[in-house]
């Protein structure tokens, strides 16, 4: 619950301690008469004896059912996850050649590229996806569309390259947002977007990250960021073994600054995992609701809880 559209209507919650006094002077008032009555011996023994904490148990369910009207009746607003209709999501996967390592199997970019098609098949149909690789540079391979075999084609045709250029990837992830084809339904709404990009290095070339990272901000472009790989991975180039671990704190200052999430993934099972995970809450959006007939149902469960109990116990509705 987040806030009340009517708030000035929780001032009725006073009628709640109220009847908690109103029933502490009954059950004192009983108290006394039952002194009364055990003097009479005859009469005394005559007399039921009900368990009190029977009465305070059905008191308390009145109460909280007042309560539960009394928040309803202020018409309280929740946040809810309803599905989004629609959005851009561009993946911006590195292509540099430390993608070989096979600190991964079979190796980082292979079980990416498997990663990356599971992910694309889980958004909604309506959502627009597009492809960027980067290496030292970045490149739209696809520009955002919903059709997906398309993508599933560029995703397999990645091919490793020299360098390590974050920023310039993430750049072009933003050339391909602004690419993205409006809604037929609204042309001038705007439509969300987001960037996933998955990356097994640190920059080593192009524009600063920082940089990048600022004008995503300023966009208002969440980017989500996955380190993966391990911190043993290395790759062997012209007979030479060279470690090529990952910098999980360079990708996590450009989810901080964007608004985004920062992942990390060591094998293929737990980047399969980090997309479920993006996948969830991108296709969603929260949204206020009023939750008043919630409200409204707890008053009356308890309500009729406590009837029920007094009937029970009791044999009628009061005590």
């Amino acid at each position: 619950m987040t806030g009340f559209l009517a708030p000035e209507r929780l001032w009725l919650l006073l009628l709640v301690p109220a009847l908690v006094a109103a029933h502490v002077l009954v059950q004192r008032r009983r108290r006394t008469n039952a002194l009364r009555f055990s003097a009479l011996p005859l009469l005394a023994s005559a007399a039921p004896r009900r368990r009190a904490w029977r009465r305070h148990v059905v008191a308390a369910g009145l109460v909280a059912g007042v309560a539960a009207a009394v928040v309803g009746f202020a018409r309280p607003v929740g946040e809810v996850e309803v599905p989004r209709e629609r959005a851009t999501v561009v993946l911006a996967v590195d292509v540099s050649i430390s993608m070989r390592a096979t600190d991964v199997a079979p190796d980082r970019l292979t079980a990416a590229q498997e990663a990356a098609k599971r992910f694309v098949a889980q958004l909604p149909p309506r959502f627009n996806v597009g492809l960027v690789a980067f290496a030292g540079s970045g490149q739209v391979l696809v520009p955002p569309t919903t059709d997906r075999s398309l993508v599933d084609r560029g995703v397999d045709g990645l091919q490793l390259t020299s360098y390590t250029g974050i920023g310039e990837g993430l750049y072009a992830a933003l050339q391909a947002v602004e690419q993205a084809p409006p809604d037929p339904d609204d042309p001038s709404a705007p439509v969300p977007a987001a960037v996933v990009l998955l990356s097994d290095g640190e920059t080593t070339v192009g524009r600063t990250n920082a940089d990048a990272a600022a004008a995503a901000a300023e966009a208002g472009v969440p980017v989500s960021t996955i380190a993966f790989g391990t911190p043993g991975g290395v790759i062997t180039q012209d007979g030479v073994r060279t470690p090529v671990p990952v910098n999980e704190a360079e990708l996590a200052d450009i989810a901080e600054t964007t608004g985004g999430r920062a992942y990390e993934a060591e094998s293929l099972g737990e980047l399969t995992e980090v997309y479920d995970d993006i996948g969830s809450s991108i296709g969603t959006v929260v949204e206020q609701e009023e939750t008043t007939a919630r409200w409204t149902g707890v008053s009356l469960l308890l309500v009729v809880a406590s009837a029920l109990g007094s009937l029970l116990w009791f044999g009628r509705i009061s005590q």
